[in-house]
């Protein structure tokens, strides 16, 4: 799932317009969600990602935002699943949001809410614990923890950062390309050797 993030630190903690974030901006800026909590749940559980609107200080709306599953993507999981590979998706969206996808999608473990660095930190701490660790990401959030991880793979579809970021660029940005990729690397070493 590709999250866009706007940060509005710099604006007053009492402002007058409005104002477009998540639930911790609008509680940052003491609006209360009222009844928006539970339309935003009902959204959540869908996969999207929830952006509330507050104006003069009021809780006005709310967007759901969800960018489709690609058809290919679940082939790609249940593949790589088949390998043995164990699939964490780190995200900066909702832990709600990011527990319906992972639903849809098989994927093992999640850990939601996390920042930049986070992502980063959280390959750091898979590596300690022994493991090789691949990460696919897309986007200026991914590009530290596509830095860090042992093998970094980019789409192709995305941001330069990340493809400068990472060892592997799937140009198609279809997670097939992952299976495909771990296949020829392992028919070139049995080649080598």
């Amino acid at each position: 799932m590709i999250s866009r993030v706007v940060w509005l630190d710099r604006l007053p903690a009492r402002m007058t317009g409005v104002v477009l974030g998540n639930e911790k901006l609008l509680a940052d800026r003491g609006v209360a969600l009222n009844d928006l909590g539970q339309r935003a749940a009902a959204l959540r559980e869908d996969g999207q990602t929830v952006m509330f609107v507050a104006v003069d200080g009021r809780a006005a709306g709310l967007l759901g935002v969800a960018d489709p599953i690609k058809a290919s993507t679940p082939e790609a999981i249940a593949r790589l699943h088949r390998e043995g590979i164990r699939i964490v998706m780190l995200t900066g969206d909702n832990r709600q949001t990011a527990e319906a996808v992972a639903r849809q999608l098989g994927i093992d473990e999640i850990r939601a809410e996390v920042l930049p660095q986070q992502k980063a930190d959280e390959v750091k701490r898979l590596q300690a614990q022994g493991r090789v660790v691949a990460m696919a990401g897309d986007g200026v959030n991914d590009a530290p923890a596509l830095a860090q991880a042992s093998v970094g793979i980019a789409m192709g579809t995305g941001t330069d950062v990340a493809i400068e970021s990472a060892g592997i660029t799937l140009v198609k940005g279809d997670l097939r390309g992952i299976v495909r990729a771990r296949r020829l690397s392992r028919a070139t070493l049995r080649n080598i050797r």
